[in-house]
Protein backbone atom coordinates (compact mmCIF):
# COMPACT_ATOMS: atom_id res chain seq x y z
CA UNK A 1 0.00 0.00 0.00
CA UNK A 2 2.96 2.68 0.55
CA UNK A 3 4.51 1.96 -2.70
CA UNK A 4 0.93 2.73 -4.17
CA UNK A 5 0.22 5.78 -2.46
CA UNK A 6 4.29 6.74 -2.95
CA UNK A 7 3.50 6.56 -7.09
CA UNK A 8 -0.11 8.54 -6.46
CA UNK A 9 -0.95 11.83 -6.80
CA UNK A 10 -3.66 12.97 -4.42
CA UNK A 11 -7.00 13.08 -5.80
CA UNK A 12 -9.99 14.64 -4.39
CA UNK A 13 -11.09 11.64 -3.36
CA UNK A 14 -8.44 11.41 -0.66
CA UNK A 15 -9.47 14.25 0.74
CA UNK A 16 -12.05 14.72 4.03
CA UNK A 17 -10.58 11.54 5.38
CA UNK A 18 -8.11 13.13 7.98
CA UNK A 19 -8.92 13.37 11.16
CA UNK A 20 -9.29 16.45 13.18
CA UNK A 21 -5.54 16.74 14.58
CA UNK A 22 -4.70 16.20 11.31
CA UNK A 23 -6.05 18.77 9.75
CA UNK A 24 -5.49 21.26 12.65
CA UNK A 25 -1.68 20.71 11.88
CA UNK A 26 -2.15 21.50 8.60
CA UNK A 27 -4.32 24.67 9.18
CA UNK A 28 -1.42 25.89 11.74
CA UNK A 29 1.63 24.61 9.18
CA UNK A 30 -0.05 27.00 5.88
CA UNK A 31 -0.41 29.88 8.98
CA UNK A 32 3.77 29.22 10.34
CA UNK A 33 4.42 28.72 6.30
CA UNK A 34 2.95 32.42 5.22
CA UNK A 35 4.11 34.39 8.85
CA UNK A 36 7.94 32.52 8.83
CA UNK A 37 7.82 33.66 4.50
CA UNK A 38 6.89 36.84 5.27
CA UNK A 39 9.54 37.63 8.17
CA UNK A 40 11.83 35.57 5.81
CA UNK A 41 10.35 37.93 2.44
CA UNK A 42 11.01 41.39 4.33
CA UNK A 43 14.95 40.26 5.05
CA UNK A 44 15.59 38.70 1.86
CA UNK A 45 13.93 41.81 -0.14
CA UNK A 46 16.18 44.30 2.06
CA UNK A 47 19.63 42.38 1.08
CA UNK A 48 18.73 41.44 -2.54
CA UNK A 49 17.95 45.27 -3.08
CA UNK A 50 20.89 46.37 -1.08
CA UNK A 51 22.89 43.93 -3.38
CA UNK A 52 21.38 45.89 -6.44
CA UNK A 53 22.42 49.19 -5.17
CA UNK A 54 26.24 48.10 -3.79
CA UNK A 55 25.06 48.62 -0.05
CA UNK A 56 24.89 45.75 2.68
CA UNK A 57 21.40 46.11 3.57
CA UNK A 58 20.33 44.90 7.34
CA UNK A 59 23.16 43.29 8.48
CA UNK A 60 23.46 44.18 12.59
CA UNK A 61 20.76 42.36 14.20
CA UNK A 62 20.73 38.77 14.46
CA UNK A 63 23.44 37.01 12.01
CA UNK A 64 23.31 38.35 8.55
CA UNK A 65 20.84 40.72 10.05
CA UNK A 66 18.13 37.91 9.65
CA UNK A 67 16.02 39.52 13.24
CA UNK A 68 15.98 42.75 12.12
CA UNK A 69 12.61 41.88 10.76
CA UNK A 70 11.77 40.97 13.83
CA UNK A 71 12.74 43.67 15.53
CA UNK A 72 11.18 45.87 13.46
CA UNK A 73 7.56 44.23 14.13
CA UNK A 74 8.32 44.37 17.98
CA UNK A 75 9.29 48.32 17.15
CA UNK A 76 6.04 48.81 15.43
CA UNK A 77 4.03 47.10 18.17
CA UNK A 78 4.82 49.64 20.72
CA UNK A 79 4.70 52.43 18.68
CA UNK A 80 1.70 54.93 19.32
CA UNK A 81 -1.31 53.81 17.75
CA UNK A 82 -3.08 57.00 16.30
CA UNK A 83 -6.69 57.06 15.35
CA UNK A 84 -7.81 60.12 13.28
CA UNK A 85 -11.19 61.99 14.47
CA UNK A 86 -12.81 61.66 10.91
CA UNK A 87 -12.32 57.92 11.41
CA UNK A 88 -15.19 55.46 10.83
CA UNK A 89 -13.15 53.20 14.43
CA UNK A 90 -14.95 50.03 13.26
CA UNK A 91 -13.80 49.67 9.54
CA UNK A 92 -10.66 51.42 10.29
CA UNK A 93 -9.83 48.77 12.81
CA UNK A 94 -11.24 45.97 11.04
CA UNK A 95 -9.65 46.86 7.25
CA UNK A 96 -5.92 45.50 7.52
CA UNK A 97 -7.25 42.25 8.95
CA UNK A 98 -9.51 41.39 5.57
CA UNK A 99 -6.43 41.53 3.61
CA UNK A 100 -4.11 39.11 5.76
CA UNK A 101 -7.00 36.57 6.47
CA UNK A 102 -7.48 36.50 2.51
CA UNK A 103 -4.36 36.11 1.49
CA UNK A 104 -3.55 33.54 3.86
CA UNK A 105 -6.95 31.77 3.46
CA UNK A 106 -6.00 31.15 -0.35
CA UNK A 107 -3.10 28.83 0.71
CA UNK A 108 -5.36 26.36 2.25
CA UNK A 109 -5.93 25.18 -1.64
CA UNK A 110 -2.07 25.28 -2.76
CA UNK A 111 -0.40 21.60 -2.97
CA UNK A 112 2.47 21.93 -0.85
CA UNK A 113 3.72 17.86 -2.20
CA UNK A 114 2.33 14.63 -2.57
CA UNK A 115 0.92 11.82 -0.26
CA UNK A 116 2.87 11.37 2.89
CA UNK A 117 2.86 9.83 5.68
CA UNK A 118 1.96 11.72 9.46
CA UNK A 119 2.12 9.79 12.31
CA UNK A 120 0.56 6.41 10.39
CA UNK A 121 -1.90 8.32 8.55
CA UNK A 122 -1.71 8.36 4.25
CA UNK A 123 -2.89 12.01 3.65
CA UNK A 124 -1.99 14.62 1.35
CA UNK A 125 0.27 17.56 1.80
CA UNK A 126 -2.54 20.22 1.59
CA UNK A 127 -5.36 21.48 3.74
CA UNK A 128 -8.07 20.54 1.27
CA UNK A 129 -9.31 20.65 -1.96
CA UNK A 130 -12.18 21.05 -4.33
CA UNK A 131 -13.39 21.04 -7.96
CA UNK A 132 -13.67 24.16 -7.85
CA UNK A 133 -10.39 25.44 -6.25
CA UNK A 134 -8.86 28.22 -9.00
CA UNK A 135 -11.70 29.98 -8.10
CA UNK A 136 -11.53 30.02 -4.52
CA UNK A 137 -8.00 31.42 -5.03
CA UNK A 138 -9.60 34.34 -7.67
CA UNK A 139 -12.18 34.80 -5.05
CA UNK A 140 -9.29 35.10 -2.37
CA UNK A 141 -7.01 37.12 -4.28
CA UNK A 142 -10.38 39.83 -5.19
CA UNK A 143 -11.84 40.04 -1.91
CA UNK A 144 -8.39 41.19 0.04
CA UNK A 145 -8.59 44.61 -1.88
CA UNK A 146 -11.78 44.99 -0.26
CA UNK A 147 -9.18 45.88 3.34
CA UNK A 148 -7.57 48.27 1.14
CA UNK A 149 -10.41 50.35 -0.57
CA UNK A 150 -12.28 50.04 3.05
CA UNK A 151 -9.32 51.23 4.95
CA UNK A 152 -8.67 53.75 2.58
CA UNK A 153 -12.27 54.89 2.67
CA UNK A 154 -12.52 54.60 6.73
CA UNK A 155 -9.25 56.94 7.49
CA UNK A 156 -11.54 60.24 6.52
CA UNK A 157 -9.03 61.71 4.31
CA UNK A 158 -8.22 62.70 0.72
CA UNK A 159 -4.91 60.92 -0.29
CA UNK A 160 -5.65 57.31 1.49
CA UNK A 161 -9.30 57.53 -0.38
CA UNK A 162 -7.51 58.08 -3.66
CA UNK A 163 -5.17 55.32 -2.86
CA UNK A 164 -8.40 52.85 -2.17
CA UNK A 165 -9.68 53.99 -5.28
CA UNK A 166 -6.95 53.19 -6.79
CA UNK A 167 -6.30 49.79 -5.81
CA UNK A 168 -10.16 48.74 -6.36
CA UNK A 169 -9.63 49.69 -10.64
CA UNK A 170 -6.34 48.43 -10.59
CA UNK A 171 -8.36 44.93 -8.83
CA UNK A 172 -11.00 45.04 -11.74
CA UNK A 173 -8.46 45.59 -14.64
CA UNK A 174 -5.70 42.88 -13.77
CA UNK A 175 -8.01 40.76 -12.29
CA UNK A 176 -9.73 39.95 -15.99
CA UNK A 177 -6.66 39.23 -17.31
CA UNK A 178 -5.60 37.20 -14.54
CA UNK A 179 -8.71 35.39 -14.64
CA UNK A 180 -8.42 34.90 -18.41
CA UNK A 181 -4.97 33.56 -18.07
CA UNK A 182 -6.57 30.43 -15.54
CA UNK A 183 -8.75 30.19 -18.32
CA UNK A 184 -5.96 28.64 -20.70
CA UNK A 185 -5.21 26.50 -17.61
CA UNK A 186 -7.80 24.60 -16.90
CA UNK A 187 -8.87 24.38 -20.64
CA UNK A 188 -5.21 22.50 -21.09
CA UNK A 189 -5.57 20.52 -17.76
CA UNK A 190 -9.63 19.82 -17.69
CA UNK A 191 -10.26 20.13 -13.98
CA UNK A 192 -10.58 23.27 -11.58
CA UNK A 193 -8.81 20.80 -8.99
CA UNK A 194 -5.14 22.29 -7.79
CA UNK A 195 -4.08 19.15 -6.79
CA UNK A 196 -5.54 18.00 -10.87
CA UNK A 197 -3.73 21.06 -12.27
CA UNK A 198 -0.25 19.54 -10.54
CA UNK A 199 -1.06 16.21 -11.72
CA UNK A 200 -1.92 16.95 -14.91
CA UNK A 201 1.31 18.91 -15.63
CA UNK A 202 3.52 15.60 -15.01
CA UNK A 203 6.89 14.25 -16.54
CA UNK A 204 7.82 14.62 -19.75
CA UNK A 205 6.35 12.15 -22.41
CA UNK A 206 7.92 11.91 -25.94
CA UNK A 207 5.64 13.28 -28.61
CA UNK A 208 5.97 13.06 -32.64
CA UNK A 209 6.10 16.46 -34.20
CA UNK A 210 6.46 16.63 -37.70
CA UNK A 211 8.03 13.40 -37.36
CA UNK A 212 10.43 13.54 -35.10
CA UNK A 213 10.30 11.95 -31.64
CA UNK A 214 11.09 14.81 -28.80
CA UNK A 215 10.63 15.24 -25.28
CA UNK A 216 7.59 16.90 -24.19
CA UNK A 217 7.19 19.51 -21.04
CA UNK A 218 5.07 19.35 -19.05
CA UNK A 219 5.21 22.62 -16.87
CA UNK A 220 2.31 25.26 -18.08
CA UNK A 221 4.92 27.68 -18.50
CA UNK A 222 6.47 26.41 -21.27
CA UNK A 223 3.43 24.99 -22.90
CA UNK A 224 1.34 28.14 -22.11
CA UNK A 225 3.59 30.56 -22.20
CA UNK A 226 1.13 33.27 -23.24
CA UNK A 227 -0.42 33.07 -20.40
CA UNK A 228 1.74 32.24 -17.70
CA UNK A 229 3.65 36.07 -19.02
CA UNK A 230 0.67 36.92 -18.35
CA UNK A 231 -0.28 35.99 -15.22
CA UNK A 232 2.43 36.56 -13.34
CA UNK A 233 2.34 40.54 -15.17
CA UNK A 234 -1.00 40.48 -13.76
CA UNK A 235 -0.33 39.14 -10.35
CA UNK A 236 2.26 41.65 -9.62
CA UNK A 237 -0.52 44.17 -10.56
CA UNK A 238 -2.97 42.74 -8.35
CA UNK A 239 -0.35 42.52 -5.20
CA UNK A 240 0.32 46.56 -5.66
CA UNK A 241 4.16 45.73 -5.98
CA UNK A 242 6.36 47.56 -7.61
CA UNK A 243 6.27 49.03 -10.50
CA UNK A 244 2.46 48.69 -9.69
CA UNK A 245 2.89 50.20 -6.23
CA UNK A 246 0.17 53.20 -7.39
CA UNK A 247 -2.53 52.53 -4.55
CA UNK A 248 0.92 53.13 -2.06
CA UNK A 249 2.78 55.91 -4.07
CA UNK A 250 4.70 57.89 -1.79
CA UNK A 251 5.53 60.37 -4.62
CA UNK A 252 1.84 61.32 -5.75
CA UNK A 253 -0.02 60.06 -2.35
CA UNK A 254 2.43 60.65 0.41
CA UNK A 255 1.96 56.49 1.62
CA UNK A 256 -1.74 56.34 -0.32
CA UNK A 257 -4.30 53.90 1.44
CA UNK A 258 -1.78 53.74 4.96
CA UNK A 259 -1.03 57.07 5.32
CA UNK A 260 -3.53 57.19 8.64
CA UNK A 261 -2.09 53.64 9.89
CA UNK A 262 0.09 53.25 12.72
CA UNK A 263 1.49 50.46 15.26
CA UNK A 264 0.49 47.13 14.68
CA UNK A 265 -2.18 48.50 11.84
CA UNK A 266 0.80 49.56 9.49
CA UNK A 267 2.05 46.19 10.49
CA UNK A 268 -0.78 44.31 9.20
CA UNK A 269 -0.87 46.09 5.91
CA UNK A 270 2.60 45.20 5.39
CA UNK A 271 1.82 41.89 6.37
CA UNK A 272 -0.42 41.75 3.99
CA UNK A 273 1.49 42.69 1.18
CA UNK A 274 4.19 40.31 1.74
CA UNK A 275 1.52 37.12 1.98
CA UNK A 276 0.31 38.07 -0.68
CA UNK A 277 3.35 37.96 -2.63
CA UNK A 278 4.53 34.74 -1.39
CA UNK A 279 0.78 33.38 -2.04
CA UNK A 280 0.44 34.47 -5.15
CA UNK A 281 4.18 32.69 -6.11
CA UNK A 282 3.08 29.56 -4.83
CA UNK A 283 -0.35 30.11 -6.58
CA UNK A 284 1.88 30.95 -9.69
CA UNK A 285 3.97 27.74 -8.89
CA UNK A 286 0.87 25.50 -9.06
CA UNK A 287 -0.40 26.60 -11.94
CA UNK A 288 2.52 27.14 -14.18
CA UNK A 289 5.88 25.71 -12.71
CA UNK A 290 4.41 22.40 -12.08
CA UNK A 291 3.59 22.49 -8.18
CA UNK A 292 5.65 19.97 -6.10
CA UNK A 293 7.06 17.89 -8.99
CA UNK A 294 10.66 18.35 -9.28
CA UNK A 295 12.00 20.17 -12.38
CA UNK A 296 14.52 18.49 -14.90
CA UNK A 297 17.07 16.74 -14.13
CA UNK A 298 16.20 16.65 -10.67
CA UNK A 299 13.69 13.99 -12.21
CA UNK A 300 16.36 11.16 -13.38
CA UNK A 301 15.84 10.49 -9.59
CA UNK A 302 13.07 8.09 -9.41
CA UNK A 303 12.23 9.02 -5.85
CA UNK A 304 12.28 12.90 -6.48
CA UNK A 305 8.02 12.85 -6.47
CA UNK A 306 7.87 11.31 -3.51
CA UNK A 307 8.00 11.17 0.22
CA UNK A 308 9.16 14.75 1.55
CA UNK A 309 11.33 15.95 -1.70
CA UNK A 310 8.52 17.71 -3.24
CA UNK A 311 8.41 19.97 -0.52
CA UNK A 312 12.04 21.44 -0.72
CA UNK A 313 11.18 21.90 -4.38
CA UNK A 314 7.70 23.40 -4.12
CA UNK A 315 9.79 26.11 -1.83
CA UNK A 316 12.99 26.44 -4.03
CA UNK A 317 10.45 27.53 -6.71
CA UNK A 318 7.91 29.95 -4.50
CA UNK A 319 11.78 31.68 -3.63
CA UNK A 320 12.87 32.13 -7.05
CA UNK A 321 9.05 33.96 -8.03
CA UNK A 322 9.88 35.95 -4.87
CA UNK A 323 13.57 37.19 -6.14
CA UNK A 324 11.62 38.24 -9.11
CA UNK A 325 9.20 40.36 -7.41
CA UNK A 326 12.04 41.85 -5.77
CA UNK A 327 14.03 42.29 -8.76
CA UNK A 328 10.68 44.32 -10.89
CA UNK A 329 11.13 46.71 -7.12
CA UNK A 330 14.34 47.15 -7.74
CA UNK A 331 14.89 47.47 -11.35
CA UNK A 332 11.85 49.26 -13.36
CA UNK A 333 10.37 52.55 -12.32
CA UNK A 334 6.90 53.30 -11.70
CA UNK A 335 4.38 53.70 -14.15
CA UNK A 336 2.32 56.77 -14.49
CA UNK A 337 -1.53 55.71 -13.60
CA UNK A 338 -2.86 56.54 -17.11
CA UNK A 339 0.17 54.08 -18.54
CA UNK A 340 -0.57 51.75 -16.11
CA UNK A 341 -4.57 51.66 -16.98
CA UNK A 342 -3.67 51.63 -20.50
CA UNK A 343 -1.58 48.72 -20.33
CA UNK A 344 -4.25 46.29 -18.88
CA UNK A 345 -7.20 47.21 -20.94
CA UNK A 346 -5.20 47.56 -24.21
CA UNK A 347 -2.38 45.29 -23.87
CA UNK A 348 -2.75 42.36 -21.98
CA UNK A 349 -6.52 41.95 -22.04
CA UNK A 350 -6.74 41.40 -26.12
CA UNK A 351 -3.80 39.15 -26.35
CA UNK A 352 -5.43 37.31 -24.02
CA UNK A 353 -8.50 36.96 -25.71
CA UNK A 354 -6.87 36.46 -28.69
CA UNK A 355 -4.59 33.38 -27.31
CA UNK A 356 -7.13 31.69 -26.19
CA UNK A 357 -9.43 31.93 -29.23
CA UNK A 358 -6.25 30.03 -30.75
CA UNK A 359 -5.67 27.69 -27.78
CA UNK A 360 -9.41 26.66 -28.71
CA UNK A 361 -8.27 26.03 -32.10
CA UNK A 362 -5.44 24.29 -31.19
CA UNK A 363 -7.71 21.52 -29.49
CA UNK A 364 -10.04 21.20 -32.02
CA UNK A 365 -7.68 19.56 -34.30
CA UNK A 366 -7.97 15.85 -33.50
CA UNK A 367 -5.13 14.37 -35.69
CA UNK A 368 -2.37 16.12 -34.04
CA UNK A 369 -1.01 15.87 -30.62
CA UNK A 370 -2.34 18.12 -28.08
CA UNK A 371 1.23 19.08 -26.53
CA UNK A 372 3.30 19.45 -30.03
CA UNK A 373 0.36 21.75 -30.87
CA UNK A 374 1.46 23.93 -27.57
CA UNK A 375 5.24 23.64 -27.82
CA UNK A 376 5.09 24.67 -31.82
CA UNK A 377 2.69 27.76 -31.26
CA UNK A 378 2.89 28.64 -27.44
CA UNK A 379 6.62 28.90 -27.33
CA UNK A 380 6.84 31.44 -30.47
CA UNK A 381 3.87 33.15 -29.67
CA UNK A 382 4.83 34.00 -25.61
CA UNK A 383 8.58 34.73 -26.51
CA UNK A 384 6.99 37.26 -29.43
CA UNK A 385 5.03 38.39 -26.45
CA UNK A 386 7.60 39.26 -24.22
CA UNK A 387 9.84 40.64 -27.54
CA UNK A 388 6.41 42.85 -28.11
CA UNK A 389 6.30 43.77 -24.43
CA UNK A 390 9.86 44.91 -23.79
CA UNK A 391 11.13 46.59 -27.00
CA UNK A 392 10.62 50.41 -27.02
CA UNK A 393 6.99 51.89 -27.83
CA UNK A 394 9.15 55.67 -28.93
CA UNK A 395 11.59 57.20 -30.09
CA UNK A 396 13.71 59.28 -28.16
CA UNK A 397 12.81 62.65 -28.40
CA UNK A 398 15.06 65.50 -29.46
CA UNK A 399 15.99 67.96 -25.94
CA UNK A 400 13.94 71.08 -25.88
CA UNK A 401 15.75 74.08 -24.97
CA UNK A 402 14.67 76.65 -22.67
CA UNK A 403 14.43 79.35 -25.28
CA UNK A 404 11.86 76.89 -27.27
CA UNK A 405 10.14 76.44 -24.38
CA UNK A 406 9.96 79.78 -23.58
CA UNK A 407 8.76 80.91 -27.22
CA UNK A 408 6.30 77.74 -27.77
CA UNK A 409 4.50 79.39 -24.29
CA UNK A 410 0.96 80.01 -24.99
CA UNK A 411 0.25 83.78 -25.57
CA UNK A 412 -0.87 85.41 -22.33
CA UNK A 413 -0.33 82.38 -20.24
CA UNK A 414 2.21 82.83 -16.98
CA UNK A 415 5.86 81.78 -16.66
CA UNK A 416 6.11 77.95 -16.36
CA UNK A 417 9.47 76.51 -14.59
CA UNK A 418 11.81 75.06 -17.03
CA UNK A 419 11.41 71.45 -17.72
CA UNK A 420 14.13 68.49 -17.28
CA UNK A 421 15.78 70.82 -15.09
CA UNK A 422 17.02 73.38 -17.83
CA UNK A 423 17.62 76.44 -15.78
CA UNK A 424 18.43 79.31 -17.30
CA UNK A 425 21.56 81.14 -16.13
CA UNK A 426 21.65 83.71 -13.87
CA UNK A 427 21.89 87.49 -14.89
CA UNK A 428 25.61 87.27 -12.77
CA UNK A 429 26.57 84.38 -14.44
CA UNK A 430 25.46 85.99 -18.14
CA UNK A 431 27.99 89.11 -17.62
CA UNK A 432 30.57 86.95 -16.25
CA UNK A 433 30.24 84.63 -19.92
CA UNK A 434 29.98 88.06 -21.93
CA UNK A 435 33.35 89.59 -20.47
CA UNK A 436 34.99 86.55 -21.06
CA UNK A 437 33.60 86.05 -24.80
CA UNK A 438 36.21 88.38 -26.37
CA UNK A 439 39.54 86.87 -24.81
CA UNK A 440 37.79 83.70 -26.39
CA UNK A 441 37.46 84.89 -29.51
CA UNK A 442 40.71 86.51 -29.91
CA UNK A 443 42.46 83.06 -28.85
CA UNK A 444 39.80 81.21 -31.70
CA UNK A 445 41.29 83.63 -33.95
CA UNK A 446 45.02 83.11 -33.36
CA UNK A 447 44.79 79.28 -32.86
CA UNK A 448 43.56 79.54 -36.77
CA UNK A 449 45.83 81.94 -37.77
CA UNK A 450 48.94 79.26 -36.21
Amino acid sequence: MNAVYLAQDPTLADFGRDPWWLVLIKIVFAFVFAVLATLLGVWFERRVVGYMQVRPGPNQVGPLGLLQTLADGLKMAFKEDILPRAADKVVFFFAPTISVICAVTALSVVPFGPMVSIFGHWTPLQVTDVSVAVLVLLACSSMGIYGIVLGGWASGSTYPLLGGLRSSAQMISYEVAMGLSIVAVFMTAGTMSTSGIVAAQGDATQLTLFGTEIPAPGWYAILLLPSFVIFFIATVGETNRAPFDLPEAESELVAGFMTEYSSLKFALFMLSEYVAMVTMSAVTTTLFLGGWRAPWPITLWEGANSGWWPMLWFFGKVIALVFVFVWLRGTLPRLRYDQFMRFGWKVLLPINLVWILVLSGLRSIEDWDTRGKLIAVGVPAGVLLLVTLLWPSRKPQPRVTVQEQVNNRPHGSFPLPPMDLQIPPSPRTRRVVAEREPANVTAGSESREV
